[in-house]
């Protein structure tokens, strides 16, 4: 299997990349599905990590840091929800604050 790490952690990185870009556009479903596959390659890899190479523990890294930002932007889109869902939760308030008084 140690003959297939390069080309799998190629492809898990490929995948990491094509991750990092639903992350950024906030494309959830495309997120969720590159994860479920990334994470299939990477666990077939597990058995293997005493037998790795320098060169495939730096693709490893590379995942990783390609991860980390793409964490990063999916708490961005969460935070940006939250903002406007508080926003619209603060207009409704108004709403309903000022609903029960009329022009004289």
């Amino acid at each position: 299997m140690s003959g297939d790490a390069p080309q799998l952690l190629d492809r898990a990185l490929t995948l990491s990349q094509e991750l990092l870009a639903a992350a950024d556009q906030g494309d959830l479903q495309t997120l969720a599905r590159l994860d479920a596959e990334r994470l299939r390659l990477l666990e077939s890899l597990r058995l293997e990590r005493d037998h790795l190479s320098g060169a495939d523990w730096a693709v490893i890294r590379q995942i990783s840091e390609l991860n980390d930002r793409a964490i990063g932007f999916v708490e961005h889109h969460r935070r940006s929800k939250e903002r406007a869902l508080d926003t619209a939760a603060v207009g409704r308030r108004a709403v309903a604050a000022y609903s029960t008084t009329r022009w004289r």
